[in-house]
């Protein structure tokens, strides 16, 4: 079967915890709401009650993020939205480059035990084509420009500039942020939107 990225449903709200929950249910770790929430509200949100604001996600008309699954195994996760309902939106360090309502993908995460089997470009692609079928005109991503360094793998949810580019992005702007000691660019693609979704894969 190889690799397929899908929308994380409601359905899937289990196969999303394997990725983003933490080994200790009462735990309070990102969940991927760092980036997603305004600062005080993430705050707010402790232990179960991140993962339960994550499954409510699942359930509404555009979901969190896509998973990818390699022959059924789930291996990763990447989150996409609208930039304009993302703290992304009033950033100081990561510049708008124009007027377009374009969608962010800020986080990609491969599972440990997964990694280097060529799972980030798929899950970067199918993250993009998740934007493009809501009707995204264009979509974001802002990663590091390591020069083929090693990144750190706490830090390297943000990606890196080469994987975006090899999705088909290109460098719109620099930003003021920076990521595991290295500058992060935003990288740019241009889309052609395909309508709504049918289904939630």
């Amino acid at each position: 079967m190889g690799v397929t990225v899908v929308a994380a449903t409601a359905e899937r709200f289990a196969d999303l915890a394997v990725i983003l929950g933490p080994k200790r249910p009462d735990a309070t770790v990102c969940w991927c709401l760092s980036h997603r929430l305004a600062a005080g509200r993430n705050r707010e949100l402790l232990g179960p009650a991140r993962g339960a604001y994550v499954q409510s996600l699942c359930g509404a008309a555009d979901g969190p993020g896509v998973l990818a699954y390699d022959d059924g195994e789930v291996v990763g996760w990447a989150a996409v939205a609208p930039r304009a309902e993302l703290p992304f939106a009033r950033s100081r360090k990561i510049p708008h480059v124009d007027d377009l309502p374009v969608w962010s993908i800020w986080c990609l995460r491969v599972r440990p035990g997964h990694r280097r089997r060529g799972h980030s470009l798929p899950l970067l692609e199918g993250a993009v084509a998740y934007a493009r079928d809501r009707g995204a005109p264009a979509v974001e991503g802002y990663p590091v420009d390591n020069a083929g360094a090693r990144v750190d793998t706490t830090m390297a949810y943000v990606g890196t500039r080469g994987l975006f580019e090899r999705a088909g992005f290109t460098k719109a702007a620099d930003t003021s942020s920076v990521s595991g000691g290295f500058p992060r660019v935003l990288m740019r693609r241009h889309l052609a939107a395909a309508g709504p979704a049918q289904d939630g894969g």
